[in-house]
């Protein structure tokens, strides 16, 4: 990298490059915030010759997504091939100087905003320490505006400013000679630059991968803007498929980006992702969205994971979509089906992903290379076998990769309404706390409270089954077991087979025909404990 260098520039020849589309603001940068009130004092430091601070500029041939328009100026578009100056630092104060320069108007909070009328009062003595800049003209004075000093031609100042003249030639040449200090930092890495930026913003904001990435693969002439393709991913009219219609729109997008980064080049590290070529990020991601949508398919048809709150982790995507692209439309066998289901229960069972996913989802890209061509993947012995009474002491949190892991099972299983035998129809927005519409303690909680029961006890994770929101919250309530399950023996004719999609044999079998607690998750976690086990140790 070359040591940044100090390069002065006057105020027209700020503003001209910035006219030919030499010098852009990136996407990540905020919007112009700045009001006539800052702006007018900018203009008044700088004609009282007052340091402004320094703009720092990263000068390089990558082109990233910029900010087109200020107001009504639209902001031109640089030379292909040519050097662009993507300012790092002072966009505020060089946007507010291009505005007044060009006249902009632009509307905020619904009133409009002309920076014409920001003006120099050339009835106060410039060299006495007043402030001779105001947002508007007062009243009674003469003025003139900044937009005017700087366009005018020598000819047209003379006529309409003949008792001012030698003031407003003054003023003229104070704006015009003002020298900017500008640093500017010349081709080094989009990481780096963009690690400048985050040091020097005074707001603090560390910018996400996905902001980095946005401005890196922005390309016009291939019409890739990476927030619409995202946003068409996730919700997108028409005939085409998204993930809101799928019940996965709660994919985050670094998650989508680090699928893309395992189809290229095997590896999800922020550094590796920032390191990838446009062109190559660009012409994948199609068919990363179809290995994509092929996963969630996978996962809802065959796995019963029918929404991505019940996901344990959004990290098995990435290994998952990176096996479905290799698979190139070719139908799932048997082997691979059971080996896919015990990768992800495998995973989830053992809290893969709380730490060093990165290097983690590396090694299961070499998994799923082994399930392609027909190899039972390597896992410790010892984490592929659930013990009963270790189910039972599980407490459920919505958060925990363990719970969601059981969850899915309830879900796979087809669970059917108590009362109507109906299907149980899972929604994300059900589904985001403990205590959400899907989710019931079928030993209410507050029942168990009044027999004695900890808290912690009435929580185990055998002790949730999946359920409506019109039982959860206005039929079962804080019910016993006995008296809410007799009340459907007498609505629900085929009681016994919706009882067992929900893992719950016959009541009397149970306890819970004599309110047995403790029966219930002993019986209930033998049955949840045995059908983990087959999955875990798939006969392939």
């Amino acid at each position: 990298m070359q040591q940044p260098t100090n390069d002065d520039k006057k105020y027209s020849t700020l503003l001209d490059e910035i006219d030919k589309g030499e010098i852009k603001i990136p996407q990540f940068q905020r919007e112009f915030v700045w009001n006539k009130e800052q702006t007018s004092k900018l203009i008044d430091s700088i004609l009282k010759g007052f340091p402004i601070g320094t703009f720092i500029l990263w000068k390089t041939k990558e082109r990233l997504r910029d900010i087109r328009n200020v107001g009504n100026i639209e902001l031109p578009a640089p030379d292909p091939g040519d050097f662009v100056q993507y300012v790092l630092d002072g966009q505020q104060r060089i946007t507010s100087l291009y505005a007044v320069r060009k006249g902009i108007r632009l509307s905020r909070d619904g009133t409009e905003i002309d920076y014409k009328d920001i003006v120099i009062d050339l009835s106060i003595e410039p060299n006495n320490g007043e402030e001779v800049v105001f947002e508007s003209a007062p009243k009674g004075h003469d003025c003139i505006s900044i937009h005017t000093l700087l366009n005018a031609s020598i000819t047209d100042l003379i006529r309409d400013y003949s008792l001012h003249i030698e003031l407003v030639s003054d003023y003229k040449e104070r704006l015009e000679r003002y020298d900017f200090s500008t640093v500017v930092i010349k081709e080094y890495p989009i990481d780096i630059a963009c690690e400048i930026f985050t040091r020097i913003n005074t707001g603090g904001k560390e910018l996400t991968l996905f902001e980095i990435m946005v401005a890196k693969t922005y390309d016009e002439v291939r019409k890739f803007d990476l927030p619409a393709r995202y946003e068409e991913l996730i919700s997108k009219e028409g005939e085409s498929k998204d993930l809101s219609e799928a019940g996965y729109d709660t994919v985050p997008s670094v998650t989508v980006l680090q699928c893309v980064a395992a189809h290229i080049c095997h590896e999800i590290k922020r550094q590796d992702i920032l390191k990838l070529d446009k062109v190559r990020f660009i012409e994948s991601w199609d068919e990363v969205k179809k290995g994509l949508f092929a996963t969630i398919d996978y996962l809802r048809t065959h796995l019963g994971i029918s929404v991505s709150r019940i996901m344990p982790y959004n990290s098995l995507l990435i290994p998952l979509t990176w096996f479905f692209i290799q698979k190139t439309g070719q139908d799932l066998s048997p082997p691979e089906d059971k080996l896919l289901r015990q990768y992800v229960y495998w995973a989830s069972l053992n809290n893969r992903f709380t730490s060093a996913v990165e290097t983690k989802v590396a090694d299961d890209l070499k998994r799923m290379e082994s399930i392609l061509v027909g190899q039972l993947p390597d896992y410790p012995c010892e984490e592929l076998m659930i013990n009963a009474e270790d189910l039972v002491r599980h407490s459920f949190s919505v958060g925990n990769a363990f719970s969601k892991a059981i969850i899915c099972l309830l879900s796979a299983k087809g669970p059917r309404s108590f009362k109507t035998n109906g299907d149980v129809i899972l929604d994300n927005s059900w589904l985001k706390a403990s205590s959400s519409k899907n989710y019931h303690h079928f030993f209410p909680r507050a029942f168990l409270k009044k027999q004695g029961y900890e808290y912690w006890e009435t929580n185990s994770i055998m002790n949730i089954v999946l359920v409506d929101d019109y039982l959860n919250k206005r039929v079962i309530k804080a019910k016993p077991p006995s008296e809410y399950i007799k009340t459907f023996m007498d609505q629900n004719p085929d009681l016994k087979n919706t009882l067992s999609t929900h893992y719950i044999t016959a009541p009397a079998d149970m306890g819970i025909c004599d309110n047995d607690y403790d029966k219930f998750l002993y019986e209930r976690s033998k049955l949840i404990a045995d059908a983990l086990n087959q999955i875990l140790n798939p006969d392939v």
